[in-house]
């Protein structure tokens, strides 16, 4: 047989055999059309969970360091730190962010914080906010059994405390035997915590401070500088008399012994030193 012969049967049947091929489709059943939906729509819902809790954490992690609490301006606080005020201030969970704060304290103050009134917190822009605290006019305190019971200028006991706070004078010479927390001191004299009050504002006025205010039982007024006693008397001419300590005390630095002012509104000859 010719080599044409062959090349044409053998084209011949591989034409037979294209012929013959058969294309096979396979046709899904109901259940399986429905099962196959099914899992496609579990996973979308599933990529659209994923991309959503994704997309939330990214807000999150955007909104905690862009609205970071980077100052704190802390204003009207003695008996704390403006670091023990941040520390209230942004106590507990995401207390460092500034819409929490924002949302914590809108219209409300603190309270409950020994020493203090209140304390308001306002957010100034996103990474500094202002807390201004309101602490209770204390006009001294008395120590008693340990414990240092600071009172207002009406002689209520508003706090019992280990810690002295500065700026506010130790009161002796008061007589009494118990203390009730939110009631006046049981002394003979209420009057006395006004004279109190008065000279603790003065001395505040005038940058003096004393270590101590000794009242004897004419509730006539000795106050302690150190080793200097200074006898002021009664309330007569406070203001004046506590005025002029802030040029005598200068002068008496280093020395001890007692400074009479008793008569001080009488003339100024009769103001004398005792060094002892």
């Amino acid at each position: 047989m010719s080599k044409k012969k062959k090349k044409k049967k053998q084209k011949h049947k591989e034409g037979n055999k294209a012929t013959h091929k058969i294309k096979v489709v396979n046709e899904l059943t109901p259940e399986q059309e429905e099962r196959y939906e099914e899992v496609n729509h579990k996973k979308l819902i599933c990529t659209l969970v994923l991309t959503g809790i994704f997309v939330l954490l990214l807000a999150v992690y955007i909104i905690l360091m862009t609205f970071k609490v980077k100052t704190v301006i802390v204003e009207g606080n003695q008996h704390y730190t403006d670091q023990e005020i941040t520390a209230i201030v942004q106590k507990g969970k995401f207390g460092d962010n500034s819409i929490f704060l924002s949302l914590k304290y809108s219209n409300k103050s603190i309270t409950g914080v020994p020493f203090v009134s209140s304390m308001d917190v306002d957010v100034l822009d996103k990474n500094t906010i202002k807390v201004t605290v309101y602490e209770k006019k204390l006009a001294g305190y008395v120590e008693y059994l340990g414990k240092y019971m600071y009172f207002d200028k009406d002689g209520v006991i508003v706090e019992n405390s280990s810690v002295k706070t500065p700026g506010i004078p130790m009161v002796t010479g008061l007589t009494f035997d118990h203390f009730t927390m939110y009631e006046p001191l049981p002394v003979d004299d209420e009057k006395v915590f006004k004279t109190i009050l008065n000279i603790t504002q003065l001395l505040n006025k005038y940058e003096i401070e004393t270590d101590k205010i000794y009242f004897d039982k004419d509730y006539e007024m000795t106050l302690y500088f150190g080793d200097i006693r200074v006898a002021v008397g009664d309330k007569g001419s406070l203001e004046e008399k506590i005025q002029m300590l802030t040029s005598i005390l200068p002068q008496l630095q280093g020395q001890k012994g007692l400074l009479n002012m008793k008569s001080y509104d009488q003339g100024l000859e009769n103001i004398t030193f005792t060094q002892e």
